[in-house]
């Protein structure tokens, strides 16, 4: 439900467990690469570039004394640029998961339309909603927290969304 990109009512306490120990990072996503999971820290860049944008829930992670948060965005905007994204991968009519008809399965050299964002800072993409888009600004501004667990990648031609 965190991967849906609209609001969502308080769904009231979250646990959380590590999958797979590692380095702690600030910022990973979790369940499918769907629900990011972030520290206080990047929380606080969220609350202060883009209140609008997100939802933030507390999650207790086992083992874990540090607060955790949910972040979902709280936006799907329609503005992928199909005709400038390398390759869309189509669900098909006749696909195993009928719910996915119409929206894209994958894209590589994914690319927006960024006159569609409509001032959005953080949103996902209609037919896309594994994307995780953000703004240059939010993106400078979680590369100050540092130690993340996540990369960007620029999708537009333009340096003001990642």
């Amino acid at each position: 439900m965190f991967g849906e990109g609209h609001p969502l009512p308080d769904p009231g306490p979250i646990k959380a467990r590590v999958r797979r120990q590692g380095q702690k990072r600030a910022f990973v996503f979790a369940g499918v690469e769907r629900t990011p999971i972030v520290t206080e820290a990047v929380a606080n860049v969220f609350r202060a570039h883009a209140p609008d944008d997100v939802q933030l829930f507390p999650v207790t992670v086992d083992g874990e004394a540090e607060s955790f948060f949910i972040v979902n965005a709280a936006r799907v905007l329609d503005c992928i640029d199909e005709t400038n994204c390398r390759e869309i991968q189509c669900y098909a009519e006749d696909d195993p998961f009928p719910e996915y008809a119409g929206q894209f399965r994958w894209i590589n050299g994914l690319r927006i339309d960024s006159a569609k964002t409509e001032g959005a800072h953080i949103f996902r993409l209609k037919k896309f909603k594994i994307a995780f888009i953000v703004s240059e600004d939010i993106k400078n501004a979680l590369e100050g927290v540092g130690n993340l667990g996540v990369s960007f990648e620029r999708v537009t031609e333009a340096p003001d969304l990642h």
